[in-house]
């Protein structure tokens, strides 16, 4: 098992719930809204804030969560580099949507506009 393999197991295995906090804060240190990040979140998932709310409470793992998501047919579209890697590159594919929405939301925190972040609709 390589380096890749065990941090797609790791990345499986987190709680999404435990993460969540640290999206807030990072997207609210730089002056932009829970509102706006949940709709980044639905954009990526498909999920309106009562399912995420609902996910959240049964503190499921990112696997189970990207399990459950309708993922945006424009997914495809993010590009870029997040934790050192390319998201259009990375194989795994869970790995690759966790890495979606870290990109969403490193874009939401840098103050690009929603409608760039929200790529191909709006």
């Amino acid at each position: 098992m390589d380096n890749n393999d065990k941090q797609a197991g790791r990345i499986a295995k987190m709680i999404f719930a435990s993460v969540y906090p640290r999206y807030i804060a990072k997207v609210e240190s730089k002056g932009r809204t829970k509102k706006e990040l949940n709709q980044v979140i639905e954009w990526l998932t498909g999920f309106d804030n009562k399912k995420l709310n609902e996910l959240i409470k049964k503190k499921v793992t990112f696997e189970e969560f990207f399990k459950r998501a309708k993922l945006n047919p424009n997914a495809h579209l993010i590009t870029g580099v997040i934790c050192g890697y390319r998201v259009e590159e990375i194989k795994n594919p869970l790995t690759q949507k966790v890495r979606y929405l870290d990109k969403l939301v490193d874009e939401l925190a840098k103050g690009r506009k929603m409608e760039k972040i929200l790529r191909g609709s709006e």
